[in-house]
């Protein structure tokens, strides 16, 4: 059985693909098509999946989407009524429903089929359900309760539920027009960050502030007894205006979403262009409070509604690493599980979960690490494309490859590091990174200048092989996919400076030898030269997707200040000057 999972008409746009409930592959469409969350038909991440399947669209039996226009259709129509929406926001909505209910014929006509094929069929599940599959149906756990929190999704920004088994029980839900991540992207695109998907601006920002402000931004939100929240309408444009938003092939864009009565309460909102004040970091770290406030309520009610003490938790404002590491600390769970792509391009793989467990009943797989599922390329396939590229190239076996490249990293080495399938989600997680010495003190400032070109206040992660993860860090959970954040522990600060963020924490990615051979090889092999068990782990790009390809990252090698650029085996160096 073929079942073919989609993100379709929504910001970042993906799909994956399961043979008898085993995923075989998933991508995100941007990765592709080089566009930041890409948003529309994802038809070429559909063809990738495809082809690693080895089927047409033909052998599909399910085709499953992440969205069913039918969810909450009375609370819809109801607050449409009431709050008399503007048109052109009512008609964007009918267009984009019209899209996903149609989503079968457009995806067979994008790939060359005169008609969608009679067996496939077509399943629409509800957008938050799929998140909770996604998290739980992936998981180690065979009970847990389970919370997705994200913008909006189907009427809804939050969902709790329990997980038994092969089996999902939705307890409650927060409806339109209250969400926490409208609050934090409001908050966001007031501080001066207005693109898509730029609430980890904030997020990184607000060590450097302190949260003087978080009585004023409690105004903004209210947390209710029954363990939910509601937004207060005085702030938001959304409660009377809709929301202006486009998913319409290419970069998705959201419409400004605070009202003037929020600039009254904070003063005129910054520019993008203007610098950073202590107002503002401090606002950010208001803010950020007040989000981990909101999630640890949701949570702590939830554990003890449900006596469990396993959670679950995906959506977009499950991408905030840093209240992910304060949940099990202030709540009575115990441990907690957050998978590789927790925001919106997960529910490719949460609908087809979802459809597969809840609907036919199929039972679950053993728990096994899926963050690396995306496009691989051999030796062979990338020392015929360095033939036809002006660069110096050679061919070095594993043992020698590691030691070269550990030597390399401790002489002040910037290397991108190109090995594997592509990760899916949001985090280079070993795979497609760029590497440094975590030891060099001038790092963070070397890879935003030269490479990242990105805010000197965003942080690098660490990389630790997973058997020395209580040595450096508070905590020693688990942390494969870079999902949590961690206080590292004082007396190690100073010896890894370039992956303690201002605040003394790291966000933390453990590396498992039976997850991730190569990698974990040569982070051991730069602990044998140094004594230190880590390593300086940034995504390969630079102000774009994720590098997905050789030509992409040598691309990137070329017109960055990379020291050295290893693909697979193969170790390329620039061309003299002439």
């Amino acid at each position: 059985m073929y079942i073919l999972g989609l993100n379709a008409y929504h910001g970042d746009a993906s799909a994956a693909i399961f043979k008898d409930g085993i995923l075989i592959a998933a991508t995100e469409e941007e990765r592709i098509r080089r566009v930041k969350h890409w948003a529309g038909l994802p038809v070429e991440a559909v063809r990738f999946c495809l082809k690693a399947a080895g089927i047409s669209l033909e052998d599909v039996d399910y085709i499953t989407v992440s969205r069913d226009p039918k969810a909450k259709f009375s609370e819809k129509l109801l607050y449409t009524l009431k709050s008399g929406t503007a048109f052109r926001i009512l008609k964007n909505r009918a267009s984009n429903s019209l899209k996903i209910n149609q989503i079968s014929t457009d995806l067979s006509e994008a790939l060359g089929y005169e008609r969608a094929t009679g067996k496939t069929k077509t399943c629409f599940i509800e957008h938050h359900r799929s998140h909770l599959a996604s998290a739980f149906f992936v998981s180690p756990f065979e009970d847990a309760a389970l919370l997705s929190i994200d913008g909006f999704g189907d009427f809804s920004s939050t969902m709790r539920a329990t997980g038994h088994g092969n089996h999902i029980k939705v307890i409650d839900s927060v409806s339109y027009p209250h969400s926490l991540g409208v609050f934090y992207t409001a908050f966001t695109q007031y501080l001066g960050f207005p693109n898509y998907g730029d609430e980890y601006k904030v997020m990184g920002l607000a060590p450097y502030g302190q949260a003087t402000l978080t009585d004023e931004v409690r105004k903004v939100i209210e947390l209710k007894n029954n363990g939910l929240f509601r937004l207060n309408d005085r702030y938001f444009r959304h409660f009377r205006e809709g929301v202006n938003m486009s998913w319409n092939g290419g970069a998705p864009s959201v419409g400004t979403l605070y009202s003037e009565n929020l600039v009254a309460l904070f003063g005129p909102a910054r520019d993008k262009n203007e610098p950073l004040t202590d107002f503002h970091r401090n606002l950010a770290a208001s803010v950020q409070r007040v989000c981990e406030e909101v999630i640890i309520h949701l949570a702590d009610n939830l554990q003890r509604r449900t006596g469990l003490k396993n959670l679950c938790i995906a959506g977009g404002v499950a991408q905030n690493s840093v209240a992910n590491g304060k949940i099990v600390e202030n709540t009575g769970f115990e441990r907690l599980f957050v998978p590789p792509a927790g925001h919106d391009a997960g529910t490719s793989v949460g609908s087809a979960l979802y459809y597969y467990h809840q609907v036919l009943g199929k039972p679950r797989s053993p728990f096994r690490h899926q963050a690396y599922t995306g496009a691989e390329f051999s030796n062979e396939e990338i020392g015929a494309f360095l033939q036809s590229r002006p660069v110096s190239c050679r061919f070095v076996e594993d043992e020698s490859l590691f030691d070269f490249v550990a030597d390399n990293l401790q002489n002040g080495g910037v290397i991108g590091w190109f090995q594997g399938q592509a990760e899916f989600g949001p985090r280079a997680l070993g795979n497609r990174s760029i590497l440094a010495d975590p030891r060099r003190s001038d790092a963070r400032e070397l890879l935003n200048d030269k490479i990242k070109r990105r805010e000197s206040f965003r942080p690098f992660a660490p990389s630790i092989l997973q058997e020395y993860t209580s040595e450096y860090f508070t905590q020693a959970d688990q942390v494969p996919f870079m999902e949590k954040v961690f206080p590292i522990r004082a007396e190690k600060r100073a010896s890894i400076p370039a992956v303690v963020h201002v605040d003394g924490t790291g966000r933390l990615q453990t590396v498992a030898r039976e997850d991730n051979p190569r990698y974990h090889a040569l982070i051991r092999r730069f602990y044998d030269k140094t004594g230190v068990p880590i390593l300086l782990n940034t995504s390969f790009n630079e102000n774009e997707p994720i590098v997905n390809t050789p030509e992409q990252a040598l691309d990137c090698f070329l017109r960055t200040k990379m020291d050295m650029l290893i693909l697979e085996n193969w170790v390329v160096t620039r061309l003299p000057a002439n």
